[in-house]
Formats: structure tokens, C-alpha cells, sequence
């Protein structure tokens, strides 16, 4: 296991990745996927059990779903540094007949892709059939999903999050990434989740709240805590309080890189912000 150090080492570079493959299509969404990145760093490198020998069953294993695909320049670089797909493919990202579309999908066969996200508002759903599946085949594995603040203004997220804790799915972590913006603005002007914590309480679910979303020790502390209490009859959600376009200054505290890319001087000031520690590819 990578210490927090070289945890924390690895974020810049998925951070520059990201930067470089939006910007090389002038193409893609930056900001929630700059806001994710510790959280899937944490995931991956550190809490998640999996194999980069990749099969869609995912038997034995912990299993992850983005169900905010847009993000997908965030998965597609810690797959990759995973080992799940060449480091060179990310150059790629967007282009005609690549696996590396701008939301990930199933049917290109890229290693560690499980579902089609570009609509909104499903991974949950998924995400239950998948845990429910586990159980019935006596697999103690966990299933984890990440899923946009945003992106609950969905009504078929509600059904899911009723269902999961009628059925007892307790072997389902879900966290939100709850940078309280989206496409045209903040979460409160566009349509308010009220007390999101209260409200998945009162349907059933073990609400962890964790304020320091883009802390890579905070995430790994809140990931283990939900670990530990699964199994207890209650799905769990964790509540991340992350930053959108964390790491680049110009780009956090406003929804406006939401969906547009940096230019060649705006990639160039990113870029001087954070350290290649691994290689571009």
C-alpha cells in the first residue's frame, strides 16, 4: 500500500492529466473532475479491493461505478495509472473511435468501465443491482459509487435511495460530491437539496458527512468508517464536501469550468500549479 505521501504525490499528475486531455479537444468538463480527484486517488490506490485484470463479473472484488460520467477524464487517468489501460491511450481522450469517449461507456471494452453514464441520475440504481447481486452470490465484497450533488435532483435517485434501505442493500457505499455547483450555477439558485444529510437520514441510510473533500487522509478516514459499519442492515452515503476545480486557483469557486476547457495560456498557468510526479503521458 502507497503511504499518504505518495498518495498525495500522485494527485497532481492525475490533475494535469485531466488538464491536458480537455484541452486538447477543447473539449470536456474540468472542474467536477479536478474536485474528484483525491477521492478517487483514495479509492483506488488505498481503500478499494480490485484487479486490473479486468472482467466484468468482478467476482471477489470491490466493485465502482461513476454514475457523473462527465467526470470521466478523472476515472480515465487513475485507471490508468492503475494499470488498467496503457498511460498513452489518455491521449486519445474524446477522439474519433476512442475508448475514451467524454462518457464512458461499456461497449469499446475499456478495462474497468461497468456501466454507461452519460445520463444522469442511474448510477445508484446500478449500483444497488450490482451489491444485491453480491449477496446473492455470497460475495462479502463491497460496492462503491460516486454520484454528483447536481445529479440528485433526479427523481430516480430518490427511488433508488427508498429502495436501498427497504431491501437492506448494506453493502453499498455511496458518496456524493457535493461541491454545491453545477452547469448553470450554484446548487441553491438552480434547484436547493435542502438538508441533504436530514433528508438521507429520515430514508433510512448511515449518513458519514465529511467537510474536507479534497483532504486525501479525511477521505481514506471517511471510506474505512463507512467499511467498517456495512453489513448492519443500512446502506451508507458519504457526504463530500469538495471544491470544484480544486488545485488550480482560477478555476475554483465558480461553476464556470463546469463544461469548458482551458485555452493554450489558461493550460499553461494550470499546469505551473501542479507538478508532473509521474510522467505526462
Amino acid at each position: 500500500m502507497p503511504t499518504n505521501s505518495e498518495l498525495k504525490n500522485i494527485c497532481p499528475q492525475i490533475r494535469r492529466d485531466i488538464l491536458r486531455m480537455v484541452h486538447a479537444n477543447n473539449s470536456g468538463h474540468p472542474g467536477g473532475s479536478l474536485g474528484s480527484v483525491e477521492f478517487m486517488v483514495a479509492l483506488y490506490f488505498e481503500v478499494m479491493h480490485h484487479s486490473t485484470d479486468f472482467n466484468m463479473d468482478g467476482v471477489g472484488e470491490d466493485l465502482f461505478f461513476l454514475s457523473n460520467g462527465h467526470i470521466s477524464p478523472a476515472w480515465y487517468s487513475v485507471l490508468a495509472r492503475n494499470g488498467y489501460f496503457e498511460i498513452s491511450e489518455l491521449a486519445t481522450f474524446r477522439k474519433l473511435n476512442s475508448r475514451l469517449q467524454g462518457h464512458p461507456t461499456t461497449h469499446d471494452n475499456l478495462e474497468g468501465i461497468r456501466m454507461s453514464s452519460g445520463s444522469l441520475g442511474q448510477g445508484i440504481s446500478v449500483a444497488i443491482g450490482a451489491a444485491q447481486s453480491k449477496k446473492l452470490n455470497k460475495d462479502s465484497s463491497i460496492v462503491f459509487t460516486l454520484i454528483g450533488d447536481g445529479e440528485l435532483q433526479e427523481g430516480q435517485n430518490w427511488e433508488a435511495i427508498m429502495y436501498a434501505s427497504a431491501k437492506k442493500v448494506d453493502n453499498l457505499i455511496v458518496t456524493v460530491d457535493y461541491n454545491q455547483k453545477q452547469i448553470d450555477g450554484s446548487l441553491d439558485d438552480v434547484l436547493s437539496l435542502g438538508n441533504l444529510a436530514k433528508k438521507l437520514s429520515v430514508f433510512g441510510w448511515e449518513v458519514i458527512e465529511e467537510k474536507e473533500g479534497n483532504d486525501i487522509e479525511a477521505i481514506i478516514s471517511s471510506l474505512n468508517s463507512a467499511k467498517k459499519i456495512s453489513g448492519n442492515g443500512k446502506p451508507i452515503v458519504i457526504i463530500l464536501h469538495t471544491e470544484m476545480g480544486n488545485g488550480v486557483d482560477f478555476m475554483m469557486g465558480t461553476h464556470k469550468w463546469h463544461g469548458s476547457a482551458p485555452n493554450d495560456e489558461q493550460l499553461a498557468d494550470a499546469l505551473s500549479q501542479n507538478a508532473e510526479t509521474l510522467g505526462d503521458y
